[in-house]
C-alpha cells in the first residue's frame, strides 16, 4: 500500500497540473460520483488545490466540493497531455478529470468519494492536517498524546494507526523504530514521553526526506536508490531493516529478524541488538 510520501508526491503533481484551472470534462465509473456530477456539475469549476492527508488524496473544487480518493493496494493517479496515449487500459480508469492542458486519470482506485466541507470534517477515516506528518500544520504534541493514550498497544501497531499518526505505513514503521532504536513489539506503556517524542520526530523526518523534489519513487532510509532512511552511499542499500530478514544489520552485523504484527498480519522488521527489549527473548524471529 502506498505510504504517506507516495501520496504526497502524487498530490503535488496533481496540484501542479490541475490547480487554478477549470474542469472541462469529468467522468467516472462510480455511480455516486456521476450522480453528484449530474446534480452539481464539476465541469466549469476550478480546482482550488490538491493535498494529501496521510494515505488519502483530496482534490478541492471551487463551490465547496472535494473529491477524496484512497489508493489501497492497487490505485494510482496518472497525468497526461490531451491526446497522449495512456499507459494503462481505459477499462482500469475509475475517475477522469480534464482541463485544457492535462487529463488526470485515477486507475484502479478502489475508494473515491465526493465530500462537502462539513462531511469531510465529520469523516473519521480522513485525518485532519494536524495529524498528517507531512502537513505544515502537523501538531506533534497532539500526536505524542494520542500514542501515549494507547499504553497497551505495541509500538509498531500504533505507528500505523492513521488517526494517531497519518502517513506511516509498514515500511516507515520498521524504519522509524530502527532509527529510534526502539523495538517495534514493545508496549507503549514501556516508553518514556521523550522516546515517543523522538520516534514521532524520526518518522516525520524520514517521510519528509522522501518527498524532496528529487526523491525517487521507492522509499529510501539508507541513502541510495529509492526511499531513504539511512545515510549510506551503496545504491543497493536503501533501507535499514525493512525486507532484510536474515541479512546482517548495517550497523552492528546482527541478523535482521521479522515477525507478523497487528490485525493485518503485516511483517515487521528489527535488529535484536540495536533495538533491545527486556522481552526480546520471548519474541521469535
Amino acid at each position: 500500500m502506498p505510504e504517506g510520501d507516495t501520496i504526497f508526491r502524487s498530490a503535488r503533481t496533481l496540484d501542479r497540473a490541475l490547480a487554478g484551472k477549470p474542469i472541462t470534462g469529468f467522468r467516472s465509473v462510480y455511480p455516486l460520483l456521476t450522480r453528484f456530477h449530474d446534480d452539481n456539475p464539476l465541469t466549469g469549476r476550478t480546482v482550488e488545490r490538491v493535498e494529501s492527508r496521510g494515505k488519502w488524496l483530496l482534490i478541492h473544487f471551487s463551490g465547496g466540493a472535494t473529491l477524496v480518493t484512497h489508493m489501497l493496494m492497487t490505485g494510482s493517479w496518472h497525468i497526461y497531455k490531451p491526446g497522449e496515449r495512456w499507459q494503462r487500459p481505459s477499462s482500469s480508469a475509475r475517475v477522469v478529470l480534464e482541463n485544457p492542458d492535462y487529463h488526470a486519470v485515477a486507475f484502479d482506485v478502489p475508494l473515491a468519494e465526493m465530500h462537502t466541507a462539513q462531511s469531510l470534517a465529520r469523516d473519521g477515516r480522513i485525518p485532519a492536517p494536524a495529524g498528517d506528518l507531512l502537513s505544515t500544520g502537523f501538531e506533534a504534541e497532539a500526536a505524542i498524546a494520542r500514542i501515549l493514550a494507547e499504553p497497551d498497544q505495541e509500538l509498531g501497531n500504533i505507528l500505523t494507526r492513521q488517526h494517531v499518526l497519518a502517513g506511516v505505513g509498514n515500511v516507515f514503521k520498521s524504519e522509524a523504530c530502527f532509527a529510534a532504536r526502539l523495538h517495534p513489539f514493545r508496549k507503549v506503556a514501556t516508553l518514556t514521553r521523550a522516546q515517543v517524542a523522538n520516534i514521532v520526530a524520526v518518522a516525520r523526518k524520514q517521510l519528509a526526506s522522501n518527498v524532496l523534489e528529487d526523491s525517487p519513487n521507492t522509499i529510501v532510509t539508507y541513502h541510495g536508490i529509492g526511499r531513504r532512511t539511512t545515510n549510506k552511499i551503496n545504491p543497493s542499500a536503501n533501507l535499514w531493516v525493512y525486507g532484510r530478514t536474515g541479512q546482517p544489520c548495517r550497523e552492528c552485523g546482527e541478523f535482521i529478524r521479522s515477525r507478523k504484527q497487528g490485525p493485518d498480519a503485516r511483517f515487521t522488521y528489527w535488529c535484536p541488538r540495536c533495538q533491545p527489549t527486556p522481552d526480546d527473548s520471548d519474541i521469535e524471529g
